[in-house]
């Protein structure tokens, strides 16, 4: 008899009469033990009813040691020499492939691992799956204490604590693991389902679980969960190298051991793509990382340029716009290998198992980026279709958002060009004030702004003083701007009072804002504060559209926000702007800025407005220095918001300067005021001009005499330059024509426009003025 199964003799009674080596390997009992006794002291359950009818089935034998084992048994009957049964021979063994019941051949050809233990963890069952996942015969195991039979570690003690529990509970439960195998070479990932087995008393007597492999499953939701990753954690700044470093972080190390993304230069620049691929591809790296610290791996640095052959995987992904995965044995992957082995040698140690790579080209738009590769050396598993899948998902959400980082880059470049050519390179020219100024644009993803700031020589030696802010960020915004830039140095050069002109400027952005297809007049809105102050006088005149008002310092040290109106936005329309005017002493400093300075979502606007406040009154060395300091003090380190800042030292004109006489509306009278102006030259050792200002002072008193209304009033400025005005109460205002041969007039401001540097008029309150300035260089 084969050593697997076993013969037993029981006569009529059920005594044991014969039993067979088998059966004690099978049950633990040697013959002095077993014979003699009733068989139903071995049995651990009662015999089906079917089973005794049918003379065969499985049993449940309690092995000498005390646990279960079941038993695949039949019987044949003996018979004495009057033709009754005296007996029985029993042969038993193991249930295995001889499995006869339907029952037992379903358990034995599941495709889920099972296992039946006893309430000790003792194996009692096991089916055909099991078996080739634990890589032994039923036979080894059957008997045996769970933990003997596999390795000590944490997932077998987390397996046997389980099945330990539904012994002490009773109840059934669901565990989820990934773990290896003794027979698989990789770990998998297990659904488990355990529940406890009862006699027909209800008494616990083992455990029995089914055992599903879920890998699949679990890397299909370990893909899912890295796309989910992918796309809150790529993509979070607009910078395109920031990005590429957002990818590699998601591949390793779940997906990669290696991984690097190399682009075109072209994409990194400000250039467009070029409409025909070269026919060798250079690329860039520029970001890599792996498992290891370091990234020894990397054959090619941070920044450097790389030329990848035409045989390589990274060609063929570009060249066919999808993943090519590679394999070791596969020529192309070993030729690759070499190439990198030769060309960074120090990096072969950690190389060494490289079994699979995947290269994937960045598309978007329809446009190829770069490739992004992925390489596994630790990881057990090549990549397969599936992986390829999930790589070009993941590959075409990171080109998105680098092509979008790009965009981004490219229109911030051509927005700031753009604005730093409308805003002042240089300061003209003007004694008023004494200026400096600070322009910061934003580095948020919003894209630059529309801040603005200007500072404009009017007349009479004044000094028009701009900021201003487009609603909106980006080209249009800065387009926007460069249009307000535009009209209001136009504005200005019509000398209009800051109400006035801040009324014109709102019906302008009105204007455009209708004009566009979209009639959003929101994106066209705008801020503006349009300060003149006069040297003359030292006052300071000043208006504001929807902006904050700007901050004063004394020459004594202190500081306040100048008190006035902020007016509605420019482009609501219909309301109107309020003027507010101030006596200046000398030396005052004005602070304008823009909102971006001290307005921010986490912080507090009047906090901010204090912190500004104190930064004007830190000592400094120069304006400069000042905007510097007040910069520093108010903006946090990443400011939200474009930030103009102008700050403007006020000057005066001393009364040695100006000179004014009260004109009587009479012909008569020029030629007297021509002397006092001429004696006024030689005062001021200006005898070189005298000749000029005769003829000017003579014309434009004329003038005022003649088409004039009273009062008329004759003022001359010595500054850059000899500034002459005229003024009188008449508001018509003047205008240059060109006199035919018989008119006995109008050549008065044709001679003055020739004879001058600059001309011009201005409304006032009582009337108007006219002025034109002279350079003290002389002409002749």
């Amino acid at each position: 008899m084969e050593d697997a199964s076993a013969a037993a003799i029981i006569d009529a009674r059920g005594i044991l009469t014969g039993w067979s080596e088998g059966a004690w390997r099978l049950t633990g009992y040697p013959p002095q033990e077993a014979l003699g006794r009733a068989v139903r002291d071995l049995l651990a359950e009662t015999v089906p009813p079917e089973a005794v009818s049918a003379r065969s089935g499985t049993v449940m034998v309690r092995h000498r040691d005390g646990y279960l084992v079941g038993l695949r048994v039949g019987a044949c009957a003996l018979t004495g020499p009057d033709g009754e049964a005296s007996g029985y021979v029993i042969t038993a063994a193991p249930p295995g492939p001889g499995e006869t019941s339907l029952a037992g051949r379903a358990f034995q050809q599941a495709s889920m691992s099972m296992s039946v233990f006893d309430v000790n963890q003792r194996y009692l069952r096991l089916n055909d799956a099991a078996c080739h996942v634990m890589g032994v015969p039923e036979e080894t195991l059957l008997g045996r204490h769970f933990p003997e039979t596999v390795e000590e570690a944490e997932h077998s003690r987390g397996f046997n604590w389980h099945l330990r529990h539904v012994v002490e509970t009773g109840r059934p439960l669901r565990y989820e693991s990934y773990t290896g195998a003794p027979a698989l070479n990789r770990e998998h990932a297990w659904v488990t389902e355990m529940w406890p087995v009862r006699d027909a008393d209800g008494e616990l007597v083992g455990t029995a679980l089914a055992a599903f492999d879920s890998t699949e499953q679990y890397w299909a939701r370990q893909r899912l969960a890295l796309l989910n990753e992918a796309a809150a954690g790529i993509g979070t700044t607009l910078d395109v190298v920031r990005t590429a470093e957002e990818l590699i972080g998601v591949v390793i190390p779940r997906f990669a051991d290696f991984a690097s993304v190399d682009l075109f230069d072209w994409v990194l620049g400000a250039d467009e793509a070029p409409t025909a691929p070269a026919e060798e591809i250079t690329l860039r790296r520029v970001a890599h990382g792996s498992v290891t610290e370091g990234t020894p791996e990397a054959a090619v640095r941070l920044g450097a340029v790389d030329v990848y052959p035409a045989f390589s995987p990274i060609a063929r992904a570009m060249r066919e716009g999808r993943a090519i995965i590679s394999q070791a044995g596969e020529p192309a992957f070993m030729r690759w290998v070499a190439e990198r082995n030769s060309r960074a040698p120090e990096g072969r140690p950690y190389r060494q198992g490289v079994h699979s790579m995947m290269a994937v080209p960045l598309r978007a738009r329809g446009i190829t980026l770069g490739v992004a590769v992925a390489v596994r050396v630790a990881q057990p598993d090549d990549y397969a279709a599936d992986d390829a899948v999930f790589a070009e998902e993941l590959a075409s959400r990171a080109a998105v958002c680098v092509d979008n980082a790009r965009r981004f880059a490219r229109e911030r470049t051509t927005a700031l060009a753009l604005q730093h050519s409308l805003l002042p390179r240089g300061l003209p020219g003007q004694a008023a004030v004494q200026v400096a100024h600070r322009y910061l644009p934003s580095g948020s993803a919003a894209g630059i702004g529309g801040d603005w700031f200007d500072v404009i020589p009017l007349s009479g030696s004044r000094v028009a003083l701009v900021v201003g802010d487009v609603v909106g960020h980006g080209i249009p915004s800065t387009a926007t701007m460069g249009r307000l830039v535009t009209a209001v140095r136009t504005l200005a050069d019509v000398d209009l009072p800051p109400d006035e002109l801040l009324t014109h400027l709102d019906d302008l952005v009105t204007h455009l804002a209708s004009d566009d297809l979209g009639d959003e007049v929101a994106e066209l809105g705008a801020t503006c504060l349009y300060a003149v102050y006069d040297p003359v006088t030292r006052r300071l005149n000043l208006a504001a559209a929807g902006h904050p008002a700007p901050a004063l310092v004394l020459p004594d040290g202190s500081v306040r926000l100048v008190p006035m109106s902020a007016g509605p936005p420019l482009g609501v329309g219909g309301l109107p702007f309020e003027a507010t005017e101030l006596q200046l002493p000398e030396g005052s400093v004005v602070a304008l800025y823009t909102d971006g300075l001290i307005e921010d979502r986490d912080r507090d606007v009047d906090h901010a407005t204090a912190e500004l406040c104190r930064a004007l009154t830190v000592p400094a060395d120069s304006l400069d220095a000042l905007c510097d300091t007040v910069l520093k003090a108010v903006l946090p380190e990443e400011p939200g918001d474009d930030v103009a800042l102008l700050l403007a030292r006020t000057r005066a004109l001393g009364d040695d300067q100006v000179a004014t006489w009260d004109v009587t509306p009479d012909p008569a009278e020029v030629a007297a005021t021509r002397q006092a102006a001429t004696d006024q030259l030689t005062a001021w050792g200006l005898d070189e001009t005298a000749f000029v200002t005769e003829l000017v002072v003579s014309e434009l008193v004329t003038n005022a005499i003649r088409y004039g209304a009273p009062p008329v009033q004759l003022r001359l400025i010595r500054d850059r330059t000899l500034i002459c005005e005229v003024s009188d109460g008449s508001s018509t205002s003047p205008h240059l024509r060109r006199a035919h041969q018989d008119d006995e007039g109008g050549r008065g401001l044709l001679l003055v426009a020739q004879l001058t540097q600059r001309w011009g008029s201005r409304q006032t309150t009582r009337g108007k003025t006219i002025w034109c300035e002279q350079s003290l260089t002389p002409l002749f």
